[in-house]
């Protein structure tokens, strides 16, 4: 009876054992499957929208599809809400998350980042006759508008502001002008391409970052992914090297942002 029994722990011990070790490898399940899901915004420009003939394009567009072309993969790009595209990756709808995100304390919990793709800065921008904002410093007590999740929702609030979260940056802006709130903030390399897009003069910039902000890209923590950011660094290592990343960049910043 006891040798019985401990030769069914022991076949139990060997099919637990294959058990624990099945879980395959992310980047190899990409692989196999040929396609890679990227989630991005697809209507913040100039990092991800939609052009005059309704085509994908932007700064992540491009970064995304040659990520994929090095991992050997299809790029299967997908658009969503920003406050939905983390939640997306940590349930698995998206294999990465390629949208101009920002490293924080808070996002480093829950994933593991690429090296930076690009460098930006933060800037604050009001109507044109606006005479009571001129830096971060004076938001305490005023509104704002941003997109509900951000870290520039977050900053408006570290400053004392009142935040309005909506859906994207036009609508921040047209809050801004029509005086539903006192100012938005976003990043500058958005700002100066939709002032020079709109050719709208009725807002300007009062104040910037000092600090550049470093943009990479987010994935889940867990040994199974470890392969996959290490091929992720490796294309973006290879595409800065050859010269793509910077011409991404000047195509849809105007200049190389890919150096801090």
């Amino acid at each position: 009876m006891k040798k019985l029994l401990a030769g069914l722990l022991s076949t139990t011990m060997v099919f637990t054992l294959v058990g624990c070790g099945s879980s395959k490898d992310h980047l190899a399940t990409i692989q196999d499957k040929g396609e890679i899901t990227i989630g991005l915004e697809g209507d913040w420009q100039p990092f991800s929208y939609h052009d005059k003939d309704d085509k994908l394009v932007g700064v992540d567009v491009e970064v995304a599809k040659n990520i994929a072309k090095k991992l050997g993969v299809k790029a299967n790009i997908v658009e969503g809400k920003w406050d939905g595209l983390l939640t997306g990756l940590s349930t698995g709808t998206y294999d990465l998350v390629i949208n101009g995100v920002d490293i924080t304390k808070e996002r480093e919990k829950k994933f593991d980042f690429s090296t930076p793709y690009a460098y930006d800065h933060t800037v604050l921008v009001v109507r044109n006759d606006n005479t009571t904002i001129t830096s971060f410093g004076d938001l305490k007590g005023k509104t704002t508008a941003n997109s509900i999740g951000s870290t520039y929702m977050e900053l408006g609030e570290d400053y004392g502001a009142t935040v309005k979260g909506v859906d994207d940056l036009t609508k921040c802006m047209d809050l801004v002008k029509s005086g539903g709130v006192d100012a938005t903030i976003n990043a500058a390399t958005s700002i100066n391409d939709y002032l020079q897009t709109t050719k709208d003069s009725s807002f300007k910039i009062v104040d910037q970052s000092k600090e550049s902000t470093p943009y990479a890209i987010p994935m889940v923590k867990g040994d199974d992914n470890a392969s996959l950011k290490k091929a992720v660094n490796k294309a973006l290592k290879e595409l800065k090297e050859d010269g793509t990343l910077s011409k991404i960049s000047i195509k849809y910043f105007g200049e190389d942002l890919t150096k801090e």
